[in-house]
């Protein structure tokens, strides 16, 4: 396997975790800065260009209330889960349990 084709996969894996990632980040609210340091802190590394478009996404679709607040001396959009969000973030992690459950065993053979 070339290096391109495992960094595509390796994009794909990533996709979805990285959405129930930041829905779990989001339980405390954060502007993009500091939502950016806790994934990196946490081990999940993710770059500007895909993190501002899934936050945006995410806030489109009803998942993520925003407002803006002053902040070390300049204003910032802060995100946190809404009522929606925290009602998706439940379901997916429990399908996310479920599937880490079965995947567990098929990765150990």
């Amino acid at each position: 396997m070339t290096t391109a084709q495992l960094d595509k996969m390796r994009l794909e894996l990533r996709r979805g975790v990285l959405v129930l990632a930041v829905l779990s980040s989001l339980k405390e609210p954060h502007y993009g800065y500091s939502l950016r340091k806790q994934l990196q802190d946490a081990g999940i590394d993710i770059d500007e260009g895909t993190l501002y478009p899934l936050i945006r996404r995410l806030a489109d679709q009803g998942l993520l209330d925003s407002e803006w607040r002053q902040g070390e001396g300049r204003e910032r959009r802060y995100y946190q889960l809404s009522e929606l969000g925290a009602d998706l973030l439940a379901q997916l992690t429990k399908e996310w349990q479920q599937l880490n459950k079965a995947l567990g065993p098929l990765l150990e053979h």
